[in-house]
């Protein structure tokens, strides 16, 4: 399955408009909009349709795809009322769509008028160009349609939101949003105002090539091969792990169960000497050898790097004077890295050294927000509204690829496409998530050739991971020992993706599930 572009306002409008240069009207783009949408609360939303949609219509073209949805539910027999925003400067094609609207027996009610019951609304007054905090016609039709107390659904956005930055002027609020040729930045970024997003297919071109992409799990299937007949221990990944100071054990043993969960064949804990003792006492399955972690290694660490296949140092490492020369002499003896954690910042104002020692090796850095305002305190304010540039930005001064995690990850590599991706819950937020991604990134780091996909494939396993332990857990309860058991579903889910295939659902191209909790 394809992914598809994350798009701000003006990528959108963009998208419209390589649309109209390769021959497909505005017009023909806000109809199939409003048909698909029809089709689309047909298919999910049926017994509220059948108790009657009332739209409210605002004077753009967001207005004019909910004048089309409109006659597509009246000609489907559909008792259909739109409340259209009085305003003087309605939209030519909005008007069109209107007046075929009310010909074919679509009902017009008053904003300030008596409204009948029904089983729906839907918000159509603002779309994806909108800006700032809605003015009074418009904040007040929202404001009845709220007082309905059905099921609300946005075209394109809840107005009020800003889909650009994600941000949220009042109650902007949704239980479900369509939107259409790509997902928008604030859906990824205020997922709680959106509720459930379905992406509709309308005849757009493909987006350009500089546009981030939202992957999913079909996307993630299609490159994830399965283990081979002959495969062993030796063919499946030798990742070694640094880490797990005195008191931080767990950090490093998460991360290293994470990698044997993900088909990891040997997986080398390098720890302090009573980090040691307890690993060795607690999980037989791993391979532990004892260094202290402050200096240059011994002859015997040296081999143990030599041999492996990725090198993922920093869970529960430390942050020490001494630490941030243990990890450059680390990195100079590896092939491929994940730094995670405490390896990431203990290189606070030293940027450009990490640069110089990532050079020429296969880099991956796993940063939380709070570790990547520490590494580039000069894009932690981007990174609130446009986690897509800061992460890129931030590849290009180390030479890596960034994994920025939150709400969504984003993974970013110079002269590559940016990914994103959306599947998490909150019970993600919980101490020891990031060691089970770094573990999990070490073991597809060793099985997958494409370092950028990689990364992206162990942020969508852990995320979706943690959407299957949250069900049987709920966020609340679950812990990081839940999400990595629950990995072994999303291996078998992907499995059988890749064999049998994704079926097609046009108009439908992406849903997006409400994080639950």
């Amino acid at each position: 399955m394809s992914a598809v572009p994350v798009l701000s306002a003006a990528d959108a409008a963009g998208l419209d408009a390589r649309a109209e240069s390769a021959g497909v009207a505005l017009a023909t783009l806000m109809d199939a909009a409003g048909r698909a949408a029809a089709a689309l609360l047909a298919d999910r939303l049926a017994a509220a349709v059948a108790g009657g949609v009332l739209i409210a219509a605002g004077p753009g073209n967001n207005g004019g795809d909910g004048w089309v949805l409109a006659r597509a539910l009246r000609r489907a027999g559909a008792r259909v009322f739109v409340a259209p925003l009085d305003s003087s400067n309605i939209s030519p094609l909005n008007t069109a769509a209107r007046d075929l609207a009310l010909k074919d027996g679509v009902r017009l009610l008053e904003a300030e008028g008596p409204w009948p019951a029904v089983g729906l609304a839907v918000d159509a007054i603002l779309g994806t160009g909108a800006h700032g905090a809605p003015r009074p016609p418009a904040a007040a039709l929202l404001d009845r349609l709220r007082e309905l107390s059905v099921p609300l659904v946005a075209l394109d956005g809840p107005t009020g939101l800003d889909l650009s930055l994600g941000t949220a002027h009042g109650p902007a609020q949704a239980d479900l949003t369509i939107t259409f040729g790509g997902v928008r930045r604030g859906h990824l970024l205020a997922r709680d105002e959106c509720g459930d997003v379905l992406v509709a297919d309308i005849g757009h071109p493909e987006a350009e090539s500089n546009i981030p992409l939202l992957v999913d799990d079909g996307w993630a299937a299609a490159r994830f091969a399965d283990l081979p007949a002959a495969a062993h221990k030796g063919t499946r990944g030798r990742i070694v792990f640094a880490g797990g100071a005195p008191g931080t054990s767990g950090a490093i043993r998460l991360a290293a169960r994470a990698a044997l969960a993900a088909g990891a064949g040997y997986a080398h804990v390098i720890t302090p000497e009573p980090s040691a003792a307890e690993l060795r006492q607690a999980d037989p399955e791993l391979l532990v050898t004892a260094d202290p972690l402050t200096g240059a290694p011994g002859e015997s660490l040296s081999a143990v790097l030599a041999d492996a296949d990725v090198a993922v140092i920093g869970p529960g490492l430390g942050r020490g004077p001494q630490q941030r020369e243990a990890v450059a002499e680390l990195i100079a003896q590896s092939r491929v890295v994940v730094l995670d954690a405490d390896a990431l910042t203990v290189f606070q104002n030293a940027v450009p050294r990490l640069a110089e020692l990532l050079a020429g090796i296969h880099a991956v850095l796993t940063p939380h927000p709070g570790e990547f305002r520490t590494l580039f305190p000069d894009l932690a304010q981007q990174r609130e509204v446009d986690p897509w540039g800061a992460a890129k930005e931030a590849a290009s001064r180390v030479g890596a690829t960034i994994v920025l995690k939150g709400v969504p990850t984003v993974i970013a590599t110079s002269g590559r496409v940016t990914l994103t991706v959306a599947a998490g819950t909150p019970g993600l937020g919980t101490a020891g998530s990031g060691d089970v991604l770094s573990g999990i990134s070490g073991t597809l780091l060793a099985q997958v050739d494409d370092v950028h996909v990689a990364a992206c494939l162990a942020a969508q396993a852990l995320g979706r991971s943690g959407e299957l332990a949250a069900r049987r857990y709920t966020a609340r309860a679950m812990r990081p020992a839940d999400t990595i058991d629950a990995l072994q579903d999303v291996w078998r889910e992907w499995q059988r993706l890749r064999h049998a295939g994704l079926a097609p659902r046009p108009p439908l191209l992406l849903e997006l599930r409400r994080p639950r909790s």
